[in-house]
């Protein structure tokens, strides 16, 4: 878009010095119209200049809300994270409890079993014991 304007600008510039040149009447109107033709060339490339400068704004408007979007959607997506892998620990902290209050009253179930046996043998062993002396 630079060079468009630039060239159209040099080419009115080009005119009007080839025609300054010129003498009379005629020479005189192609100088106004050489000029006026700079001028409006002149506005050409300024409104291009204006026209780029608004679109390069809109843009990094428009970059800049994605941007603000995607961190907000970065920020709730590790939020969410963190959620997750809390509920994980609590779950896995509950479940752990509760193992080991299963795997204590299986040990103490199984140290019941063990002790009433033991109390049985005992009691086997004292009435054989009994029996025993009985016969002597």
């Amino acid at each position: 878009m630079k060079t468009r304007p630039l060239t159209t600008t040099l080419l009115a510039a080009s005119l009007l010095l080839a025609l300054a040149a010129c003498k009379g009447p005629e020479a005189e109107q192609a100088r106004q119209d050489a000029a006026q033709a700079a001028d409006s060339a002149g506005a050409a490339a300024r409104e291009a200049v204006d026209k780029a400068a608004a679109a390069t704004r809109d843009a990094a408007d428009k970059t800049a809300e994605a941007s603000e979007h995607a961190a907000a959607d970065t920020q709730q997506a590790l939020d969410n994270a963190a959620d997750a892998t809390a509920n994980a620990a609590d779950q896995a902290k509950a479940a752990a409890t509760d193992a080991a209050a299963h795997a204590s009253d299986a040990t103490a179930t199984a140290a019941q079993k063990v002790a009433d046996k033991a109390s049985d043998v005992a009691a086997d062993a004292r009435a054989n014991a009994a029996k025993e002396e009985a016969k002597h």
